[in-house]
């Protein structure tokens, strides 16, 4: 006679868990028996903090950070420096960034070099009467492109270009990176010469 799994649920929890990026299957059956067994109402918090973000958090109308609004804090603090704009790669990106403490002004998701997103990034450098972007994209021969590409775009907007200082390790996402690199990294940004 065939045992029957009586564990589906749970299993599926399991499944669910080790889906997540750096989640292996151990600390999958960790985190499922955690929240099952050991703590059921973190369980139930995480299921309606999981739930409420899935429901609000979308990006911001102008730079494309998460937001529960139509613009974000970041773009609405009138307390930031507006001159800069530093573009990320991710709303992730800025989080990090944020967490630094090392970056004072406004910011710009380049998740993709289409024509929308261009005019999109146009009309955000015109609106705050930005006078730097700075480039915070992971080293790669892809983002010097996109770089290049920005930079020739808005040439004649005479603004100035600069990107985040190396010492960040070529091919390195930024959640990767520890917050002294980072920071140094933002600090000791280098021009980049047209």
């Amino acid at each position: 006679m065939k045992h029957k799994n009586d564990l589906e649920k749970f299993n599926n929890l399991i499944e669910s868990f080790s889906n997540l990026p750096t989640i292996g299957k151990k600390t999958a059956i960790r985190l499922a028996y955690y929240i099952c067994i050991n703590n059921q109402l973190e369980g139930m918090k995480l299921a309606h903090n999981i739930e409420n973000a899935l429901r609000f958090i979308k990006p911001c109308q102008q730079c494309g950070s998460l937001s529960e609004n139509e613009l974000c804090g970041i773009c609405t603090d009138e307390e930031r420096n507006k001159d800069t704009l530093c573009i990320v790669e991710t709303p992730k990106d800025i989080l990090i960034i944020e967490e630094s403490k090392s970056y004072q002004g406004l910011y710009f998701v380049l998740d993709g070099l289409d024509n929308e997103k261009i005019l999109k990034l146009e009309e955000m450098i015109l609106k705050q009467n930005s006078k730097e972007l700075i480039f915070a994209l992971p080293h790669s021969i892809n983002s010097d492109a996109t770089i290049f590409f920005i930079e020739d775009k808005f040439k004649k907007l005479n603004l100035k270009f600069s990107k985040i200082a190396q010492g960040i390790p070529s091919g390195v996402n930024l959640e990767n990176v520890d917050t002294i690199s980072l920071n140094k990294a933002i600090q000791y940004r280098t021009k980049i010469e047209i």
